[in-house]
C-alpha cells in the first residue's frame, strides 16, 4: 500500500493540473512522435520508433505513479491544527544558535518542497528534527554538514 501524503489545497490542485496535462497534451505529443516515426518506414530497424515507444512507456508509468499519489493524497485542514507544536504545513522561524542566523521554513510534502520559496520537505533532516517541538525549544539536528543546534522562535500557519 502506498504512503499517505499531506498537501495544501494549492499543492493538490497543482498536482491534479499536471496529471491532466500528462493525460491530454503529453499523450498527444507522444502519439504524434510514434506516428511520425512509423511513417519513416521499416519498424524493425527504426530507432526513432523504438525511442518513441519507450518514451510512451515511461510517460504511462509517470501517469500511473501520479494517480497513485493522488489516490493517497489528503488535504490538511489548517484551521484545526495545533499551533503550539511544529507539524506538517507549519511555518517555523528558527535560529541557528551557533551563528545567530534566523530562517523561516514551511514544512510541506516532498512534491511541494521548494527551498527558494522557503518550503522544505517534512522528510528532510531539518524538518524531522523540528516536528513536534514547541516555541523556545532547542534541538540538535544531524545534517550532511554535521550537527547543528536550532532554537524555535515562532510557529504559525
Amino acid at each position: 500500500m502506498a504512503e499517505v501524503s499531506y498537501y495544501t489545497k494549492e499543492g493538490l490542485e497543482k498536482l491534479k493540473e499536471e496529471l491532466q496535462y500528462l493525460k491530454t497534451t503529453g499523450r498527444t505529443n507522444i502519439a504524434n512522435a510514434i506516428a511520425e516515426a512509423r511513417d519513416k518506414g521499416d519498424l524493425s530497424e527504426n530507432a526513432e520508433y523504438d525511442a518513441a515507444k519507450e518514451a510512451q512507456g515511461l510517460h504511462e508509468t509517470k501517469i500511473a505513479k501520479m494517480e497513485e499519489v493522488l489516490a493517497n493524497a489528503r488535504i490538511l485542514d489548517e484551521s484545526k491544527m495545533d499551533t503550539s507544536k511544529v507539524l506538517a504545513l507549519s511555518i517555523v522561524k528558527i535560529k541557528n544558535t551557533k551563528n545567530g542566523a534566523t530562517m523561516s521554513y514551511q514544512l510541506v510534502s516532498e512534491t511541494e518542497a521548494d527551498l527558494k520559496a522557503g518550503k522544505i520537505s517534512v522528510s528532510s533532516p531539518i524538518a524531522k528534527g523540528l516536528l513536534g517541538k514547541s516555541v523556545g525549544e532547542k534541538t540538535e539536528i544531524m545534517v550532511p554538514a554535521g550537527k547543528m543546534e536550532f532554537e524555535i522562535l515562532e510557529i504559525s500557519r
